[in-house]
């Protein structure tokens, strides 16, 4: 890792603090800083020196979409290391779901729950599991554990950090597949498997959504955007089994009907929402 970290500092307009705070999570912030202004409020992001920045402004831009109106005031490199045990510090176990528990590494130890750990080191890659699509997908994937019983296949989409697949690992899940469009994510993949000791349990390709992919699996999840999950959906057949179900999170709750009716166009049937924040998502059955 390098001896400095990537800022870029935005200002946006009342009302967009919860936005700009859901892109940190979303573009792979380390941390961020705000601060409220008399008209607006102005929020810095930290972000690790391992991609240039050029990559993370790109990264962010994505995560806030078209619906926040922002201004770019600045953006550098602080050559600070004493940051990195800042940033540390600000990643304390958070629970998800009924029985899930996030930390890091370094508070593993020291955590204290009896609920099952997924050791997560947040890095660029999406899904420490901080943002609030990632612990929504958590919760149901536990349902979806509940209605497959265990030995189940999963494919994760979007896979990022590998949260959802280890998550589904240590809910007794079989045979892991696991794709994201971006390859430089294997080795955090990797590394986060290797925290929770199970080096080699998923099954890792570069793909674009289901596209190419050629296996059979009983549950899919996909913690993404809006656009790629709809476009997805008429794919999904193709790869469920008849007992099939999926997990879709990453949508706001204001996407809520459109998705529904997209599911309903492809002929997937909702079985249970989950909301949290401005944030929902929904386990889905093969009505085929």
């Amino acid at each position: 890792m390098g001896s400095f970290w990537w800022y870029i500092t935005l200002k946006g307009p009342d009302g967009s603090e919860e936005a700009l705070m859901s892109a940190a999570d979303l573009a792979g912030s380390c941390g961020s800083e705000i601060q409220e202004l008399p008209e607006g409020v102005r929020i810095r992001y930290y972000f690790l020196s391992s991609n240039d920045l050029g990559y993370w402004q790109m990264r962010l831009l994505e995560a806030l979409g078209d619906g926040v109106d922002v201004e770019v005031e600045d953006s550098g490199k602080l050559e600070n290391q004493q940051w990195y045990r800042v940033c540390e510090e600000g990643f304390t176990p958070v629970e998800a779901g009924r029985g899930f528990i996030i930390t890091t590494p370094w508070h593993a130890q020291s955590c204290g729950s009896d609920r099952i750990p997924l050791i997560i080191k947040p890095g660029s890659a999406f899904g420490t599991g901080y943002h609030e699509s990632t612990r929504i997908a958590l919760g149901l994937l536990e349902d979806a554990r509940e209605m497959l019983g265990p030995g189940f296949t999963l494919l994760d989409v979007g896979t990022g950090s590998g949260i959802l697949a280890i998550g589904a690992i240590k809910l007794g899940a079989g045979t892991v597949y696991a794709r994201d469009l971006d390859g430089t994510v294997l080795p955090e993949l990797r590394e986060n498997l290797e925290l929770n000791h199970l080096e080699g349990a998923v099954q890792f390709e570069e793909g674009d959504l289901l596209k190419g992919f050629q296996h059979r699996v009983d549950l899919i999840t996909a913690n993404i955007l809006k656009d790629p999950l709809i476009s997805m959906l008429p794919h999904v057949h193709g790869v469920l089994s008849p007992r099939g179900l999926c997990v879709f999170s990453g949508l706001l709750l204001s996407e809520r009907e459109e998705f529904l009716s997209a599911l309903e166009a492809n002929r997937l049937r909702p079985e249970k929402e989950s909301s949290q924040g401005d944030w929902w998502g929904v386990l889905a059955s093969n009505k085929a």
